[in-house]
């Protein structure tokens, strides 16, 4: 699947506008994968198509992640780095930079960040690492990266076998469609 920054980028921006422009980063990135969880469980279909990992303090969203993380090469700017800050202030602080666009995220999917805000804003991000190692994806990877497979996510959303078949795919074909595209 390819990874969609730009959406990933307005996604993450919603979040931070909703606490005032500034969002731990840690907190961003569990309400992200959380957003990518409930769209994965409501309509079979992630919203930034992004790696999706079990990690030591829970389940994230690895691309992001890596965005989130890095340093921005000023001679290659990412759509990330157009819009969100370096990591600043006591190093787990992101920024918004500048007013972001929603124009890359369906009606439903900006409900649907506002639905997981609505549910999730107001834990910190320590609470929203022990809710996210309750979810039964999240597998403890012992300092290292375990995969998660969105079979696990599918399946704790009550999908049938069948239906996980067919949702990987319909996304397979989507990939496969994409990689003739580039």
């Amino acid at each position: 699947m390819r990874y969609r920054e730009d959406k990933a980028t307005q996604a993450a921006a919603i979040f931070i506008r909703n606490e005032g422009g500034t969002l731990n980063h840690m907190k961003l990135i569990k309400l992200l994968y959380l957003a990518e969880r409930a769209a994965l469980q409501s309509w079979a279909r992630p919203i930034t198509f992004d790696t999706l990992v079990s990690m030591d303090h829970g389940p994230v969203l690895s691309i992001t992640l890596d965005r989130i993380n890095s340093q921005p090469n000023p001679k290659e700017p990412r759509y990330w780095n157009r819009f969100i800050s370096e990591r600043g202030g006591d190093g787990h602080e992101l920024h918004l930079l500048r007013e972001v666009p929603e124009d890359q995220l369906s009606p439903a999917e900006v409900e649907l960040l506002g639905k997981t805000y609505q549910e999730f804003g107001q834990k910190d991000q320590w609470e929203l690492e022990e809710y996210t190692h309750t979810l039964p994806e999240w597998r403890n990877p012992n300092r290292s990266v375990l995969p998660i497979d969105i079979a696990e996510i599918l399946r704790a959303g009550d999908y049938t076998d069948e239906e996980i078949a067919e949702v990987n795919g319909s996304l397979g074909a989507e990939s496969f469609a994409n990689g003739l595209a580039d």
